[in-house]
């Protein structure tokens, strides 16, 4: 049995998670990383996000554990902040042109960014840049020369502007400026590795052709699928209610965690626990084999995930909390308190409480029998709260629970 070397273990462990949706393409940015590995000099590598929303789930911090990888080999790795190119707004994955953000928006959503990639990143040892630094400097003959390196057809074959062709949906020209910006972002860093999603493929190959034609060393693309939200299928996304946010608390992050399907488990230590690779694929056969109970599995995946980012005393309190609502079927000690001191509609009172997004929601909530009051299941979307002398507990769902509490106390 052959041996692996350090840099093959280290290959295995960058190549991690990856998906190319092509295995010629696969078998080839592995040979090219390898070979850059075997140079024996710390890699440049950087990750590009646009800040085009404040918060970062755990669906975004996917290639972020992965620049997390080559920063603890010891490569040189950056945080790039996509100010520049926010202001287009990516096309990648998109079926209608993404709204533009104003230069205030976008600033707000860069310090939510940074502060939230800093529970993964080491903070001394990541470069943050913003490619407003080039890219703003750039005048309308840089902008001719770059366009004149790929044709249309080239773009047009993106699946998603085909499909809105065929629809006969609008595809701006200011769209496709955005594969060329993210393409001289590699050029200006002189990349040699760049990570992002898989659907970050096109634009991140933009920058390979950019980089052959200044004469530089094309960079390695790395890239990670879409993480699953919750419901183990469907990608995570905030607007379709599967997302785990990061900057929640432990007891969400760690229930939301243990709501995930079993099958779905293997792709998480995959793609957000830093184990070694050797432990991943250990514990996901034990999993596969029988020799751990999913249940267990699941709950020492949740405790890890938790503990990185709310650290190993949020873990704690989030599977306390857990096993306690879910496993003893108690109301937790602490919740959010409300006093009722004026009668107000059951709907108006979850949707304030921020449990639905609106009374609509709210509504379907109490039509799928996820509404109790007292422990008592409410079937009536009519009805409203009055005040009353005691506390009493609302709990929607099974995490979302509100103390009602009477004037004064009590």
């Amino acid at each position: 049995m052959t041996r692996s070397t350090p840099i093959d273990h280290q290959l295995a462990q960058l190549m991690l998670g990856t998906e190319f949706g092509d295995q010629t393409l696969r078998e080839s940015m592995a040979a090219a990383l390898k070979a850059k590995l075997l140079e024996g000099r710390p890699l440049e590598v950087y990750l590009g996000i646009d800040p085009t929303a404040p918060d970062i789930h755990l669906g975004h911090t996917v290639p972020l554990r992965k620049l997390k990888h080559f920063q603890e080999a010891g490569h040189n790795v950056t945080f790039l902040i996509g100010d520049f190119t926010a202001r287009i707004g990516d096309p990648s994955d998109k079926d209608k042109t993404r709204p533009q953000l104003t230069t205030e928006e976008i600033a707000a959503n860069v310090q939510t960014y940074v502060q939230q990639a800093f529970k993964l990143l080491d903070p001394v040892r990541t470069k943050i840049r913003y490619n407003s630094e080039w890219l703003s400097e750039m005048d309308f003959a840089d902008v001719i020369r770059l366009a004149s390196n790929f044709t249309v057809q080239q773009f047009m074959q993106r699946d998603n502007f085909a499909k809105r062709l065929d629809a006969g949906l609008p595809i701006y020209l200011h769209e496709f400026f955005y594969a060329l910006m993210q393409g001289q972002d590699a050029v200006v860093q002189q990349t040699d590795v760049q990570v992002g999603g898989t659907d970050q493929t096109f634009n991140m190959l933009a920058g390979r052709t950019l980089q052959e034609r200044d004469g530089q060393v094309p960079h390695v693309v790395l890239t990670n699928p879409m993480l699953p939200g919750t419901d183990g299928t469907v990608k995570m996304s905030k607007s379709l209610g599967n997302a785990i946010e990061i900057d929640t608390t432990p007891q969400d992050m760690y229930g939301k965690l243990m709501s995930i399907p079993d099958e779905a488990m293997a792709v998480y230590y995959r793609l957000l626990s830093s184990y070694d690779v050797d432990e991943i694929e250990q514990r996901i056969a034990d999993i596969a084999s029988g020799a751990i109970h999913p249940r267990d599995a699941k709950m020492a995946l949740a405790r890890h995930l938790t503990a990185i980012f709310h650290g190993d005393e949020g873990a704690a309190q989030g599977e306390a909390h857990f096993t306690q609502i879910f496993q003893k079927q108690e109301n937790p000690d602490e919740m959010p308190e409300r006093v009722v001191a004026e009668p107000i509609g059951l709907l108006h009172l979850i949707a304030d409480a921020d449990f639905a997004r609106g009374t609509g929601a709210a509504r379907r909530l109490v039509q799928q029998g996820a509404v109790r009051l007292d422990d008592v299941r409410i079937d009536d979307a009519t009805l409203t709260i009055e005040p009353s002398d005691e506390a009493r507990v609302l709990r929607v769902g099974k995490r979302n629970f509100l103390r009602l509490m009477p004037v004064g106390g009590g």
